[in-house]
């Protein structure tokens, strides 16, 4: 007995190393992720010397790192966190691994949002400038609202979530589609751009504002982890006996995830893939411990992210690929490794 409380007091300590470096190297990456750009004027070393103390800041340069390159980091990270945490306790909530933001309708809820905002005109906000981040917040927490509602309904399951978010998923996107077919020129390449999900577009004070929202959230994610646990442990009768109610646990963690995934994705637009690919990456590294899955998910998420924009707005600088459209370049193919690898060690 003492031989397995060892063991699993190591691997533990394991666990605790690993996440510890995860989250050190993260902090590097973004640190290093400030220097690469196509400005002449701000190279790698001019940006370490300026954050360091070692040299000052011209006007542009200044200008750059503050208004340009700053922004995008800390929405990568924030926003990488957001998602990979999201993805996370919704699979663990559903007790299915393919849940995510996108399969549960909040991202398409968001996209409807932003097309009626973009091709009809149609806002929530009357201000124009809010239009389209006000019309996919509002849209996204209304299929929060829906999903919340139908966990009321003493028949459903936990599948039904997942059919529900399909059935969402492809209501938005047909509405969306009809949208497209009718709109001009200029309002379809508004949209597509919108759709692919793009870190440039919040400002500084708008990533700091996003940033201290889900840094609020996430302290109550840490606190379900251990229903999470039971869930996973022995489904809702386990759950049940230990004093959780599943129910009610569902229905916080999905109002958590989506509110998470809603204040993101009004800003960045879609970013999909993120919150799938990321929580599975989680537990091949660290196991289905939610106490250490869920932090680790959100290291995990923030590092893909801002890998993935890093390169997108160096690859083919100054053209800049929306990072949507990296994540599932660079993640699909190393997801699908990390299977293979998994499988051959079983």
């Amino acid at each position: 007995m003492e031989d397995v409380a060892e063991a699993y007091l190591h691997g533990q300590r394991q666990r605790m190393l690993f996440l510890l470096m995860a989250s050190v190297m993260t902090a590097v990456g973004a640190i290093l992720a400030m220097g690469f750009g196509s400005s002449e004027n701000l190279s790698m070393r001019s940006t370490l010397g300026i954050l360091f103390g070692f040299q000052s800041a011209e006007g542009l340069q200044m200008e750059i790192l503050v208004n340009l390159r700053l922004p995008r980091v800390l929405i990568a990270l924030v926003g990488g966190a957001a998602l990979a945490m999201a993805g996370t306790m919704m699979q663990g909530a559903l007790g299915n691994p393919l849940v995510s933001p996108l399969t549960l309708g909040v991202a398409s809820g968001a996209g409807l949002g932003a097309a009626l905002a973009i091709v009809l005109d149609i806002t929530i906000f009357g201000l124009a400038e809010f239009a389209i981040l006000g019309n996919a917040f509002i849209f996204a927490m209304l299929v929060v609202a829906f999903i919340v509602k139908l966990g009321d309904m003493s028949t459903v399951t936990s599948e039904s979530y997942i059919l529900v978010g399909i059935a969402i998923t492809f209501i938005a996107g047909a509405i969306i589609q009809t949208m497209t077919y009718f709109a001009t020129d200029a309002e379809i390449s508004q949209l597509t751009h919108w759709s692919f999900g793009s870190l440039s577009r919040p400002n500084l004070a708008q990533a700091i504002l996003i940033g201290l929202t889900i840094l609020s959230f996430m302290p109550f994610g840490m606190v379900a982890a251990w229903d999470l646990n039971t869930l996973a442990v022995g489904g809702d009768d386990f759950a049940a006996s230990t004093g959780v109610d599943p129910r009610k646990t569902r229905r916080s963690i999905l109002i958590l995830s989506a509110t998470m995934t809603a204040v993101v994705i009004a800003f960045t637009g879609i970013i999909g893939f993120l919150g799938l690919v990321a929580p599975h990456i989680s537990r091949i590294l660290v196991g289905n411990d939610y106490r250490v899955l869920i932090p680790t998910s959100a290291v995990m998420g923030a590092a893909v992210l801002l890998v993935a924009d890093t390169i997108g707005r160096t690859l083919f600088a100054p053209i800049v690929l929306p990072v949507g459209i990296m994540l599932s370049i660079l993640g699909g193919p190393f997801f699908l490794y990390l299977l293979m690898l998994r499988r051959k060690s079983l």
